[in-house]
Formats: C-alpha cells, sequence, structure tokens
C-alpha cells in the first residue's frame, strides 16, 4: 500500500468519526484558529522560504502575492474559520419530510460527503479555509498544495492536526500530501477506494488536467474570466469605480475581471474615465480598434486571445459592442462561467442581462469582486463552482454535503 493510499484509509476512518462528532467539531475549529494566531511566527518563517524560493523560480509578482502570508493574512485565515465555527451545521438538517399511502414515514436529511480530496496550487490560506470548511461539514480531507507553497502548507496543517487532536477528533481528519511531485497528484486522483469527491483549485491548466485524468468524482472550480458591460445608461462614474475595484483591488484573484464591455453610445464619454482610474494603478489595457481610436495609439491590440485570458495581473481587454445583445453574445462565446457584471439605470437591460447570461453569478452595478463566500454570508469557501451539477457558485458547507434518506415504517413490505 502506498503512501497516499495509506492516507486514504486513515481518512475514510477518520470520516466516520466526524460524521457523527457534532459539537466537537466547533471546538475543533475554534482550537484550529487559537493555534494559527499562537504559531503566527513558525507559519511566517515557513512562508519566507517559500517566498524566497518562489523569486528565485521567477514567480510574478501576482502569484507571489498569492503566496504571501504575514500577520495580517494569518489573523484573516484564523478569523475565517471562527466563522465557519460560528455557521448552523449542516449535518442532520432535514431537507424534506412526508408520509406515504402506506404509512411509512420517509425524511430527507443532510450528510457529510465522506472525503474530500483538494489539489490547489500557491496559496497557502486554501490549505486553513478548506480543511475548516470539510471539517465542519463533517468530512476528512486530503490536501495536495503546489510545491510553490509547500513549506507554508506543512507549518499550517501540523498546526491544524495537533489542533484537532488536542480535542478529541481523529488528526488524519486533516492530512497534507508532503510530496509534490506530478505522481503524487495523479495518485490522488486516482484513488477511487477512498476519496468520495476531488476538488480542483487553482489556474486552467490545473482544473483542466484534474477533470480529463480523475478516477473519482469532480467538482470542477472556477476559473474566472469575467465582464463588466457597462450600458448606455450607465451612471459613469459608477462604472468606472467598479471597474477599477473589480480590476484592481486584487488582480491575482479568480473574481477579479479581466474584459470591459462599453455600449457605443457611451464609449467616447467613458473611455476616457474608465482609463483615468486604471492608470492610477498602471493598467496595461488592450483595446479593440474603437477603444484605441478613442483612447490613442498607446493601447495594445487586442487579439482574439486576449478575450478568453484570464490575466491575473494589471492587464485587461476592453471592446466596444453595438449593444446588449451583443455584450452578451461575448460573455457567451469568451466566459469561463464565474462571474459578470452590467452597470445600467435600466430597469429592463438589468433583467435582461440577469436572465440571459449563464454565470455562477450575475451582478447588477456591483464588483465582482463580493463573489466569494465569506461576502456571500457562506463563511469561508472551498472555491467557486462554475459547473452545474451539485453545486455552482461559492461553495460552503451546505456545498460539501450531501443527503440521505431514512424511512421509517411498521412492517410494510412490497
Amino acid at each position: 500500500m502506498t503512501v497516499i493510499e495509506q492516507m486514504g484509509q486513515k481518512a475514510k476512518q477518520a470520516s466516520r468519526v466526524l460524521a457523527n462528532a457534532g459539537a466537537l467539531k466547533n471546538k475543533a475549529l475554534n482550537a484550529i484558529a487559537d493555534a494559527l494566531i499562537m504559531n503566527t511566527d513558525t507559519i511566517v518563517n515557513a512562508n519566507n522560504i517559500d517566498l524566497k524560493n518562489g523569486k528565485s523560480a521567477g514567480l510574478t509578482p501576482a502569484l507571489l502575492d498569492r503566496l504571501k502570508l504575514g500577520g495580517d493574512r494569518i489573523k484573516a485565515m484564523a478569523e475565517g474559520v471562527r466563522k465557519v465555527a460560528s455557521l448552523n451545521d449542516p449535518v442532520g438538517t432535514v431537507v424534506s419530510g412526508y408520509k406515504t399511502e402506506n404509512g411509512m414515514e420517509i425524511t430527507r436529511v443532510k450528510v457529510p460527503l465522506g472525503v474530500i480530496g483538494i489539489i490547489y496550487e500557491a496559496r497557502p490560506n486554501v490549505t486553513a479555509d478548506a480543511a475548516a470548511l470539510c471539517l465542519k461539514a463533517g468530512n476528512a480531507v486530503i490536501l495536495r498544495g503546489g510545491k510553490e507553497a509547500i513549506n507554508s502548507n506543512k507549518a499550517i496543517a501540523k498546526i491544524m492536526r495537533e489542533a484537532v487532536e488536542n480535542t478529541g477528533l481523529p488528526k488524519d481528519s486533516i492530512q497534507l500530501i508532503e510530496d509534490t511531485s506530478r505522481q503524487s497528484s495523479v495518485e490522488l486522483m486516482n484513488l477511487s477506494d477512498y476519496l468520495d469527491v476531488l476538488i480542483p483549485r487553482g489556474g486552467a491548466g490545473l482544473i483542466k488536467a484534474v477533470v480529463e485524468q480523475a478516477k473519482v468524482p469532480v467538482i470542477e472550480t472556477g476559473v474566472g474570466n469575467c465582464h463588466v458591460y457597462v450600458d448606455e445608461s450607465a451612471d459613469l462614474d459608477m462604472a468606472a469605480n467598479i471597474i477599477y475595484n473589480a480590476k484592481t483591488s486584487r488582480p491575482s484573484v479568480c473574481n477579479a475581471i479581466e474584459t470591459i464591455l462599453i455600449n457605443k453610445n457611451i464609449a467616447k464619454e467613458a473611455l476616457p474615465k474608465i482609463k483615468a482610474r486604471l492608470d492610477e494603478k498602471n493598467v496595461e489595457i488592450r483595446g479593440c480598434e474603437i477603444t484605441r481610436e478613442i483612447l490613442g495609439g498607446d493601447i495594445v491590440p487586442a487579439r482574439d486571445d486576449d478575450y478568453k485570458t484570464e490575466f491575473l495581473d494589471y492587464i485587461i481587454a476592453c471592446k466596444v459592442v453595438d449593444s446588449i445583445d451583443a455584450a452578451i453574445e461575448h460573455i457567451a462565446k469568451y466566459s469561463s462561467g464565474h462571474s459578470e457584471c452590467i452597470v445600467t439605470r435600466n430597469y429592463d437591460n438589468a433583467n435582461k442581462f440577469t436572465s440571459a447570461v449563464d454565470s455562477a453569478a450575475v451582478y447588477v452595478n456591483a464588483s465582482t469582486r463580493f463573489t466569494d463566500g465569506g461576502e456571500f454570508g457562506l463563511g469561508a469557501e472551498i472555491g467557486i463552482s462554475t459547473q452545474k451539477l451539485h453545486a455552482r457558485g461559492p461553495m460552503g458547507i451546505n456545498e460539501l454535503t450531501s443527503t440521505k434518506f431514512i424511512i421509517k415504517g411498521n412492517g410494510q413490505i412490497r
């Protein structure tokens, strides 16, 4: 039996305990939060090694930002864990109940998924978020992070495992695969005897590889090719502020926008306002021909590939469109199904956009940066699902459960 198979076996055993752990789960989560704060220096020191290695490996500033953990981010991690602990426990919740004609009482209740595997890249905060969510929903978790964050992940996982064990739950409720070779990913994808579901969280390449290669069920989380469409009736100052926030507040995350669509009737007035805000962060605009005519020749010409790209950087594509219908058509062609926004004062256009655009989150007059489990009141999130089966959008604890039927009779036979 390989090391990862042994981890799977331990996780399966731990999952049986967690399914009936009740209030002990909250005790463990609060212990994890305390331990993260108490061990801030340990985590920062491990993270500094990852940052040094990342710089030597040529990681982009955006990726280094994803990787970095300081005192404030560790505090936010701990607060996120406490928020998860404060949420209502979904396990055992009655979804529906009824009585059949023959007198049987049928109840449908929420239950844990079981053992969840998570493959993710250079974001060590995912280690704490994912473990907390899985634990709250009664699931054991096997984490497999990227090599860029391995020292940070090892430190965080060790701290969490000790905290969980000290509260009386199995430490193997949370496990980290320390082998960051491709082989360990492949083996986890094939762990069908023990894993109930596998969740990839990262870039397009990682998600594509997991979806194509895994032998266990996969929940596909989202690449974020997100859009803002500025309608002809839009408040242009509002539009500029929303675009500035959605692009520049943290460009390395999946809910940051990558393309602006501008109605042709307000393009001459809107584009200079938008560019002025984006210039504050030196955002490179890759524009269509009309965009370049309005803003000047220093705008980089947009290629078709730019409209397909999740830049995760201070780069944005821009296209002037003829109508709301053209904007919807563009989004249908290029969107990854994550988050889209319309800025408009037209009630009918707002309704048309929200009805016609087929993405996990569709906004009217608000930044796409709100697509987040915490912002939606779900606590932390395991990821943003862009598929349609089982879960869609930010995946909190409810999305980490399934259901089962409980049938009570008094001797009925068929």
